[in-house]
């Protein structure tokens, strides 16, 4: 375990970057405020705050983008609680769980578990319940994430007044739909939606990912 001080790097730090990027964003960025609890969660994650993890868990609370529809999480806040360490206990081997979207989709850092790429962001899918790769690292997916090209990523996910509804849900809870996305009846435009807590979403989606597998 590398000490916090080895961990904070005040010669070379992401953070200027990552407000850079969010000052020039096409999209709404809420940079949360940091925990009181930052260095021990960034020390507890054993990252460096010269890299965008590492800035973004110790200088942040988490960042809310497009009106919170995309959550990174950081060392925590009231609008999300959920810091990286502890959301990742008993929830990831071999992967780190980074971000999650407002439709119960996932983000995570390849750790050798989901391909022979490590470093490689992921997304578990809501529709398809595959850990597909973007084929980039976690700095530049943050920057892709600042851009408008979330909104092509997303374009057959959203619904009419999807902005009002994300706009009232916790950066804690995301949208449950029935039929589910992954069934050919289930669509975020016809299905029934719910608000439930993200660690009800996520176990439910890993469930019914071991059932596909098997």
């Amino acid at each position: 375990m590398r000490a916090l001080e080895e961990l904070l790097d005040p010669r070379e730090p992401a953070l200027p970057l990552l407000e850079a990027w969010a000052s020039a964003a096409d999209l709404p960025i809420e940079l949360l405020p940091p925990s009181a609890d930052r260095a021990a969660v960034l020390h507890g994650l054993q990252v460096s705050t010269r890299s965008t993890l590492g800035a973004i868990t110790y200088e942040t609370g988490g960042i809310l983008i497009d009106g919170g529809w995309l959550r990174m999480l950081g060392s925590g806040h009231p609008k999300l609680t959920r810091s990286l360490p502890v959301w990742n206990q008993g929830r990831s081997e071999g992967f780190l769980l980074v971000a999650d979207d407002a439709v119960g989709g996932f983000f995570a850092i390849n750790g050798g578990a989901l391909g022979s790429d490590p470093g490689t962001i992921y997304y578990l899918a809501p529709d398809t319940l595959d850990w597909e790769s973007l084929e980039v690292g976690h700095t530049a997916f943050t920057q892709w994430a600042f851009t408008g090209r979330l909104h092509d990523f997303y374009s057959g996910m959203r619904w009419d007044g999807w902005e009002s509804d994300v706009a009232g849900l916790h950066g804690d809870r995301c949208f449950n739909f029935y039929p589910f996305l992954f069934t050919k009846e289930g669509s975020t435009r016809t299905s029934s939606r719910k608000a439930v807590p993200v660690a009800e979403q996520y176990a439910s989606t890993v469930s019914a990912v071991g059932r596909s597998d098997s």
